[in-house]
């Protein structure tokens, strides 16, 4: 047999996402050893603040010593089994955690390995519910301007970010994006709720003409990550459970960038007092440790399915659906959000933070900036061309790992961050301001 020697310095053997890999020959990628709490550690034993929970999955930091002892504990019992046909204890009390912790009556869980999967789950279901209830013609979705829900297929077909979609289009199906209710984009005047309102109004003048043809409207809870942190009232997502409701249309919340505590409630929907017909999950849903997401929905949804005949079934599976070892680590992440009372600790953290943020905030070249429970987001005004890669690096260099999205600069960090940590953040993004 052949071997391969090794190269850790070769940087092409592994294709990265949403990378120019060509990039990487002035920069190349950081290697990462180890990891512990909010710090990530390089092969020279440098570290960096992972501020932005390592693309928002991290809760409680790296190799946390509690979740980590759940793993193993359940590694040494059972690591896997299909979930077609058997069960087994972590997925049935995860799933009747997730019951009991969601809002409403959100009692089925379905489970996918990744939030982009969990969005096709939940447009499929819809989809499906509607031709088994006596609306075949219930086949378009809405979404909204600016929305990101993944980059399958499906998935992306509801997403509105040129970058991603431009290149795909001749694949994908037509959605219709309605305007965002981020406050990014009112007119000079106009406060945040006006702004969400009239968002609302030309989505129920919308339903009133085309309810007949649409299945569901997904969009993103309170927060549009992948726009750029774009934030909006709670009003809209309570006018849009009511047009949904009046127009017989699903309404699919994805918050897998947003859900477990990230907005200040453990949901972002329970800001607007909502229960979505399908809810989304995934990233911080196993503390970030391994790949896992759910779509959580309601009986009424569930009993379109449930007939003697296999052809009505929901016949969607994933090979790791439900894995033993993720639903152990979700398991011990919503112990360490219960046991720790963590939606009020990061309440005071959040003030805390805003506080060592205020020189940035005041910065003269900072633009809108905001905060939404543990996440803080801003534009830079007049950025250069390559801004993001280049904040990117000078970030490194301030031992800080920050992505900026486009020339909007977001901080997501794990929860378990302490004051001096937070006060490093700060100083970091403020330096590079400074230098910029």
């Amino acid at each position: 047999m052949n071997e391969k020697k090794i190269h850790l310095n070769n940087q092409q053997a592994v294709w990265h996402p949403c990378t120019q890999m060509k990039h990487h020959e002035a920069f190349p990628p950081v290697l990462i050893t180890r990891g512990e709490g909010v710090w990530l550690y390089d092969a020279g034993g440098k570290r960096y603040l992972d501020s932005i929970s390592s693309w928002w999955v991290n809760l409680f930091g790296h190799c946390n010593p509690r979740i980590n002892a759940a793993i193993v504990d359940q590694l040494g019992k059972l690591e896997h089994a299909m979930l077609a046909g058997l069960a087994h204890e972590p997925v049935i009390a995860l799933s009747e955690r997730l019951a009991t912790i969601t809002p409403g009556d959100l009692s089925h869980c379905f489970y996918a390995s990744d939030g982009s999967s969990a969005n096709e789950i939940a447009l499929k279901m819809s989809f499906h519910y509607w031709q088994q209830s006596g609306f075949p013609g219930k086949t378009r979705f809405l979404c909204l301007q600016n929305g990101y829900h993944g980059e399958t297929l499906g998935a992306l077909s509801v997403t509105d970010i040129p970058l991603f979609r431009q290149t795909y289009a001749p694949l994908l199906r037509p959605a219709h994006p309605m305007p965002t209710p981020d406050w990014r984009f009112a007119e000079a005047g106009v406060t945040p709720e006006a702004h969400a309102l009239k968002a609302a109004a030309e989505l129920e003048d919308y339903l009133a003409q085309h309810h007949a043809s649409t299945a569901a409207l997904i969009l993103e809870s309170l927060i549009q990550g992948a726009s750029g942190m774009g934030m909006y009232h709670p009003v809209y997502l309570r006018k849009a459970r009511e047009i949904c409701d009046r127009y017989q249309v699903h309404l699919i919340t994805d918050e897998i960038a947003v859900g477990f505590g990230r907005t200040g409630t453990l949901f972002a929907c329970e800001q607007a007092g909502i229960t979505p017909d399908f809810m989304s999950l995934a990233k911080g849903l196993s503390g970030g440790y391994l790949p896992l997401s759910v779509v959580i929905t309601h009986d009424n949804i569930y009993q379109a399915f449930y007939c003697n005949e296999t052809s009505r079934a929901f016949l969607h599976s994933h090979s790791h659906s439900g894995n033993a070892l993720a639903c152990r680590a979700a398991l011990a992440s919503l112990d360490i959000i219960e046991q720790d009372n963590v939606i009020e600790v990061n309440r005071k953290k959040t003030d805390v933070f805003n506080q060592y943020l205020q020189p940035v905030r005041e910065h003269s070249s900072v633009r809108n900036f905001r905060n939404c429970g543990m996440i803080w987001a801003f534009e830079v005004e007049n950025p250069r061309p390559d801004f993001a890669r280049w904040f990117t690096q000078r970030g490194l260099e301030q031992q800080l790992l920050i992505r900026p999205l486009g020339n909007s600069v977001y901080i997501m960090p794990p929860y378990i961050i302490n004051e001096e940590e937070m006060k490093w953040v700060a100083q970091g993004v403020l330096h590079i301001l400074d230098e910029m």
